[in-house]
């Protein structure tokens, strides 16, 4: 595979959760890749009984001074827990990529997750069976841990490999010393900067935890 310059990942702070005394920041990252804009994960768009234990701060992060909807390519679910996928019915008609697994789960009778948030009018979803090449240098990669239907998008370009993980690592601690499947593939793929849902900076191998 050809490496391409030019790859940009460019985080969006969507939210902010009250988790155990602290304010655990809620990201959406925007890769632009080959010209094609993909936004990984959606965040939250409204506030929801089922969330309010964690006390969501909701951000204006789309509109004349955020992300532009419109021109959003394509759309990754890494999994769909509330805060990865509350902005999903943004993009009604837009390709939504998420494992089968992950899908089938979240329509079960044990969903781990706020349905009509996931089904909502216009959703079109491309379900995957494993891995899957979207454009030349990005693929989904399988992650499972944090959910059975877990993915990471791997982005290959001229500098190297990029990984935007969504909770197959919640802090960079998990990544300097893995121990599920997903974080062991994560590591394995060698990459210089990999980009977590619900840290400020990305974690990369000679970084500090965090």
């Amino acid at each position: 595979m050809s490496a391409t310059p030019g790859t940009t990942v460019t985080p969006v702070l969507v939210a902010e959760l009250a988790v155990e005394g602290e304010t655990m920041p809620v990201y959406a990252h925007l890769v632009e890749h080959r010209g094609v804009r993909v936004l990984v994960d959606t965040g939250l768009e409204e506030l929801h009984p089922l969330v309010a234990d964690m006390a969501p701060r909701v951000l204006p992060w789309h509109g004349p001074a955020g992300l532009d909807l419109a021109g959003v390519d394509l759309v990754v679910n890494t999994h769909l827990h509330v805060d990865h996928c509350g902005g999903n019915r943004l993009f009604p008609g837009v390709p939504i990529h998420v494992q089968q697994r992950e899908l089938d789960d979240a329509r079960g009778p044990d969903s781990h997750t706020i349905r009509e948030w996931v089904d909502f009018p216009g959703a079109r979803y491309e379900p995957a069976d494993g891995e899957v090449e979207l454009l030349p240098g990005l693929r989904l990669l399988p992650a499972p841990g944090h959910t059975p239907g877990s993915q990471v998008v791997v982005v290959e370009d001229a500098e190297g490999v990029t990984v935007v993980c969504g909770d197959t690592a919640v802090w960079h601690g998990q990544l300097d010393e893995p121990e599920d499947e997903g974080q062991r593939l994560v590591r394995s793929l060698q990459p210089h900067t990999v980009w977590l849902t619900h840290t400020h900076q990305p974690w990369r191998p000679s970084a500090p935890s965090s």
